[in-house]
């Protein structure tokens, strides 16, 4: 077996860089491949009235001259068969949510420095393999789940983990040490490094130094009586040296999610909404035993051709009952998905999660007297299912023969959002 210890260093840190790829335009293709796919295409402010400023573009767009920051009269000269996509930030934040929730299953120590890219300290999470694994199961779960590209970069300090994040787009993994620097980075522009502006890069330039490897060699009393303590820290970068942190913020509240392969393609909804009740029925389940209200409730749908979708809600009054998470993914599943369109994977998720104990609640003014009878029958169930077995009491919409009871007899695994495997269901 591989020693993995020798893939982490006593002293010092393992940091990567993941980079989303043409987030915003990666985004679209994600939800509407049909369109998108492999187009040239450009997400643009006022693309109708043609007067907009690019703000991001696809890679095949850029192959033909479309950057950030042009005009979209410009961009259209350059590519006149370049479709532009008018922005949508309520869903580029919910991808970046996403793609986040995936990398908080490898370490707590995440810095998210823009909608769609952070740095992660995993020194400490040799569990999951090499750092050179690590990346590349995060690349291959942000593409398979999200239906992303991303490229990440492996390194000892955050300056070169972007640095080395960089080298390779789309969809790239570079490796980049300190002992690589003077093959790697030293022969490029002083404005390649990161942190150094176009300004800088003509003052250096000025000053007879024009590459990277030029300015790490480069006296630092000199720079600094150029650049004052900034010329300290390009010389300190250009040769790789970088001792910031990452500064983590608290891992949000994950949610608790089931997802199931179906045997089969589903294309009737009355079928798929039954596993979506049995789905709510485990998730339902994992909360209470967790003393978790969820606040909000998302579905996620995978077709046989392998894209994937996610819906959400937010609810009313936070929740712990199957009869609510499931209603709510009921309603996202008919509202989202056409009856005669085939389904291989359904997952339902309770979100915006908060501890029972300090959730203040709001009971529906009609029900609040029959609520402590609901949830002490609740408990009652729950004791019962927990001695007896999950098929010990069902409702009579999870008695229909189909995939969702292999699920809960533990013969079809069903997954969490976060990779983790309830108790009661076995590994393929």
């Amino acid at each position: 077996m591989e020693n993995i210890d020798r893939y982490y260093p006593s002293k010092g840190r393992v940091i990567l860089h993941v980079d989303m790829n043409a987030f915003y335009c990666s985004v679209h293709e994600a939800e509407n491949p049909e369109l998108y796919r492999g187009k040239m295409t450009a997400v643009a402010g006022d693309s109708e009235k043609r007067r907009g400023i690019v703000v991001t573009s696809s890679y095949p767009a850029r192959r033909k001259g479309v950057r950030t920051g042009m005009t979209v009269n410009q961009a259209e000269r350059l590519c006149p068969s370049l479709i532009l996509i008018k922005p949508d930030f309520r869903l580029y934040r919910m991808y970046s949510k996403a793609f986040r929730e995936i990398l908080y299953n490898y370490t707590p120590l995440i810095e998210a420095t823009s909608i769609d890219e952070c740095y992660m300290d995993i020194t400490g999470s040799k569990q999951f393999g090499t750092p050179l694994e690590i990346a590349e199961q995060i690349q291959r779960r942000i593409q398979d789940e999200l239906s992303l590209p991303c490229s990440v970069g492996v390194a000892p300090n955050k300056l070169l983990a972007k640095m080395a994040s960089d080298m390779k787009k789309p969809s790239g993994i570079s490796i980049l040490r300190i002992r690589d620097l003077p093959r790697t980075l030293w022969n490029k522009p002083c404005g390649e490094l990161f942190g150094i502006g176009a300004k800088t890069a003509e003052k250096l330039n000025r000053l007879g130094i024009r590459t990277i490897g030029e300015l790490a060699r480069t006296d630092e009393k000199r720079l600094q009586s150029s650049f004052g303590v900034f010329g300290a820290w390009m010389k300190r970068a250009a040769n790789g040296q970088d001792y910031s942190e990452v500064q983590a913020v608290p891992e949000p509240s994950k949610s608790v999610g089931h997802t199931t392969t179906l045997p089969y393609d589903v294309t009737e909804s009355s079928e798929a909404l039954r596993v979506l009740l049995n789905l709510s029925d485990q998730v339902a389940r994992r909360m209470r035993k967790q003393h978790l209200l969820a606040g909000s409730v998302q579905i996620t749908i995978r077709t046989p051709e392998m894209k994937t979708i996610t819906r959400s809600r937010t609810l009313e009054t936070p929740t712990e009952t199957a009869d609510d998470i499931y209603r709510e993914a009921k309603n996202l599943y008919l509202r989202h998905w056409k009856d005669d369109r085939p389904v291989r994977l359904l997952g339902v998720a309770a979100q915006t999660l908060s501890d029972k104990s300090t959730a203040a609640i709001q009971l529906d003014l009609f029900d609040y007297e029959q609520q402590p009878k609901k949830e002490k029958l609740t408990a009652i169930m729950d004791k019962l299912r927990d001695k007896f077995g999950e098929d010990a009491l069902m409702t009579a919409g999870m008695l229909e023969e189909d995939g969702t009871k292999r699920l809960k007899a533990g013969r079809t695994p069903g997954i969490s959002f976060h990779g983790e495997r309830s108790n009661d269901q076995e590994n393929r």
